[in-house]
């Protein structure tokens, strides 16, 4: 890619406010995009916005409950109005929810983790995709998680969410391939972020497996994990379409060393 792939387009980045979705905004403006945030948190929001500016990025920043449909309705809203496009939406907000055996699971987490893990995927393809047609066509691409292709015990939900984003993808992909918007998912493996430390703190039996078990012997930084989600959504990726790129340093490989 070149260093301003993304001169004069308009990307959405959900989850924006600490880990993955902040480097992906800092790559895509530094790539020259105008790059809407948004995110549950304030605090996590504000810093990542002041970090694109004071590194003379675009940015504009939206406090936003991505499982509410009527506030990611109006995000996109202010987006075609204030934008006048959208060529690039991330769907990328996350949790991973609390860490029990299925017998022993909260129903309410189990709803809140679907909510925002997958409701939240599926609203923004909803109100994304009628904007990303009349801008000409562009590129979705929404975060799943080794845990589409595995079953972590303790992580029900987080694991249903995830299965849910990968098959909801495809089917998008295979909707909106013809009409010029590109549907992809990204499964990243153990991701220093913020929300993984927190889940190693609540089920450090899970935490220790994951990490003697890949195959690079450490986990991965956050900008590494963005930089195949920007390239996803990039013209680089043109003919990727329905995919889940998985980015796990060998995770997800199987077998053993010799």
């Amino acid at each position: 890619m070149s260093i301003k792939d993304f001169t004069d387009k308009v990307v959405l980045v959900t989850g924006a406010g600490s880990g993955i979705g902040r480097e992906a905004a800092r790559i895509f403006a530094d790539q020259g995009a105008l790059v809407y945030l948004a995110d549950v948190g304030a605090h996590g929001l504000a810093e990542t916005k002041d970090l694109i500016a004071e590194l003379g990025g675009k940015v504009q920043a939206a406090r936003v409950d991505v499982s509410v449909e009527s506030e990611v309705a109006a995000l996109v809203k202010r987006i075609a109005k204030e934008a006048g496009r959208l060529d690039v939406a991330f769907n990328n907000a996350g949790v991973s929810g609390q860490a029990h055996r299925i017998e022993d699971y909260p129903t309410a987490d189990f709803d809140r983790v679907i909510a925002i893990n997958l409701r939240s995927v599926f609203l923004g393809m909803k109100h994304e995709l009628p904007l990303l047609k009349r801008s000409g066509g562009g590129a979705i691409v929404n975060t799943a998680s080794v845990a589409a292709l595995t079953g972590p015990g303790g992580m029900s939900a987080y694991a249903a969410s995830k299965h849910g984003v990968h098959g909801l993808t495809r089917v998008a992909a295979m909707e909106n391939a013809a009409h010029g918007v590109r549907v992809n998912a990204l499964a990243p493996g153990w991701t220093e972020t913020p929300m993984v430390v927190t889940a190693s703190a609540q089920n450090p039996g899970f935490a220790q497996l994951a990490t003697t078990a890949i195959p690079a012997k450490r986990g991965a930084h956050p900008n590494e994990i963005a930089a195949a989600a920007v390239w996803l959504a990039s013209d680089a990726a043109s003919y990727v379409m329905g995919q889940m790129l998985v980015v796990d340093g060998g995770m997800t490989i199987g077998g053993f060393e010799l």
